[in-house]
């Protein structure tokens, strides 16, 4: 019997097409018909000013960072449980990392612990979208307007999905997305920058040229370009941005694929996970969200441990997730010691991701269930 992998791309079945059309268009770098495609459809559909599709998600918050225009000893403040792009991006420009811990219910970052970390150093706040459920942004674009702070939104994993009736990556003065194979929409590697600030559009343009004014040129605003700026080379290539708005346009196929498979688990995982003391997702009630992930919540490490190993042993391959930045080589070295952020350290050792893919079958998910059933804690 084939083994049940925890991601395995989705294909709408526009890929080919769109690629071999981008070949016949002679256009493979960047800019191109596919590239301005894929940003007219997410300003349309999210109501952005301005959307950069990038080389990734990660370029995207380097993009946000030099925006900011982030300084050595200028403090920006984190959840510890997040990728380290999050993180690598603004320290790169000499930031210095503030964590906060999470909530215990949906895992982002806790706003009733960020205002305590808020110093006269402090930059900007980088909320960060845990499994595409919204943070609470009303309270942290409180604590943003007080204080005077910028708001970058990382939302990898939380394109279209909407936090009381506003769609995330919106709230911010800038929001990153991402394209990677395990993203809801990919295009193997990339991303996108999400300007909702209107005066960061053009020196978001030149940063992402090179530090050129090349787009200017090219709309006929000016007779040459030349090098204008810092920036660097975050244009992907039209093969990708091909392959992207296929997956962009099949958004609502993929979409309810993945509601569907995130609510057979929850449906049938429930009583087994009441029986065996372990947690399900919590979404609240004013949160849309975009069915990225399923994960539980075991008691502990050893049970978690056990769980990814029983898994295995039935041919099915489940995984943990980030660990707690502020405990890692790179977390200690900026102040970072163990007990910082408890909820985090707690829920890093219990959380394990089951297989979700979008071209999972009923098969598929009843032998996902029925392996997980068979365990007891």
């Amino acid at each position: 019997m084939e083994n049940i992998p925890f991601n395995r791309p989705f294909y709408t079945g526009n890929e080919k097409l769109n690629i071999q059309t981008a070949l016949d268009n002679a256009h493979l770098s960047g800019d191109g018909v596919f590239t301005k495609a894929c940003s007219s459809l997410l300003e349309q559909v999210l109501g952005v000013n301005k959307v950069l599709i990038t080389t990734s998600c990660t370029h995207a918050l380097e993009m946000s960072a030099m925006l900011l225009d982030i300084q050595p000893g200028d403090e920006v403040i984190f959840p510890s449980f997040t990728f380290v792009s999050t993180v690598n991006a603004f320290i790169l420009r000499g930031a210095k990392p503030i964590f906060v811990d999470i909530r215990p219910d949906t895992l982002n970052m806790d706003e009733t612990k960020i205002e305590s970390l808020v110093t006269d150093k402090t930059k900007a706040l980088v909320p960060v979208h845990y499994a595409g459920v919204g943070c609470e942004m009303d309270a942290i674009q409180s604590i943003a307007d007080k204080h005077q702070l910028k708001i970058v939104e990382d939302n990898a994993h939380g394109l279209f999905a909407k936090y009381k009736g506003k769609y995330l990556g919106t709230f911010g003065s800038m929001a990153t997305q991402s394209f990677h194979e395990t993203k809801n929409f990919t295009s193997g590697e990339g991303g996108a920058l999400l300007i909702n600030d209107p005066e960061m559009i053009e020196r978001a343009e030149i940063i992402r040229e090179k530090g050129t004014n090349r787009s200017r040129f090219f709309r006929g605003q000016v007779d040459k370009y030349t090098w204008v700026d810092m920036g660097s080379s975050y244009l992907p290539s039209e093969l990708l941005a091909a392959f992207l708005l296929a997956q962009l346009e099949g958004c609502e196929e993929i979409q309810n694929r993945r509601k569907n498979i995130w609510e057979y688990y929850d449906l049938h995982l429930n009583a087994w996970t009441e029986e065996n003391s372990i947690r399900r997702p919590q979404v609240p009630a004013y949160v849309e969200q975009p069915y990225h992930m399923y994960y539980l919540l075991l008691p502990d490490l050893h049970s978690r441990t056990a769980f990814i190993k029983h898994m295995k042993d039935h041919g099915i391959m489940s995984v943990f997730h980030y660990l707690p930045l502020h405990l890692s080589p790179m977390g200690i070295n900026f102040g970072g010691k163990e007990g910082d952020c408890p909820i985090t350290e707690m829920m890093s050792d219990r959380l394990v991701r089951l297989p979700f893919y979008s071209g999972m079958t009923p098969e598929d998910l009843q032998r996902v269930v029925k392996a997980a059933m068979a365990f007891k804690v």
